[in-house]
């Protein structure tokens, strides 16, 4: 499993013109791609999302966990792309749908579970992410 996270002053991703998920401008937010491989389990999602919640990457090195920061949790098969060969990435290593939505699920209520105000995007859909990155700051968190 793969997290890409961004701190971020807010965000907000939309499908078909509909906001389905938004961090309202705020001092401090994260927003988690979330990738997922063939092979990924719910622990590795309880496990990343632990991580998230109290990785010190906000201001004053302090954690989500530590503010309150809100998490906007957005899935994304295309952080597992190949282009190693030719100009057309592979996603064999991205799990299918079935395995994957299910794992993103698992990841954003992992967080809730931990206390974490989380928005989403809708799984499979085309989804259009605005955000204001912070810093800039951007983490590669895999399992």
């Amino acid at each position: 499993m793969r997290i890409l996270v961004q701190r971020v002053t807010s965000a907000a991703v939309t499908v078909d013109g509909e906001t389905v998920g938004r961090i309202a401008p705020h001092p401090q937010g994260l927003v988690a791609l979330v990738g997922v491989a063939n092979g990924d389990t719910g622990g590795d999602a309880e496990a990343l999302a632990a991580k998230l919640w109290r990785l010190r990457i906000l201001t004053g090195e302090r954690s989500a966990a530590d503010v309150g920061a809100p998490i906007l949790v957005i899935s994304q098969f295309t952080l597992y792309a190949d282009t190693a060969k030719g100009r057309r990435p592979s996603w064999a290593a991205a799990a299918p749908g079935p395995v994957a939505e299910p794992l993103v699920e698992a990841f954003a209520a992992a967080l809730r579970g931990l206390g974490a105000t989380v928005a989403t995007g809708r799984f499979g859909a085309h989804m259009r992410v605005e955000l204001v990155n912070d810093g800039p700051v951007t983490l590669l968190l895999e399992s």
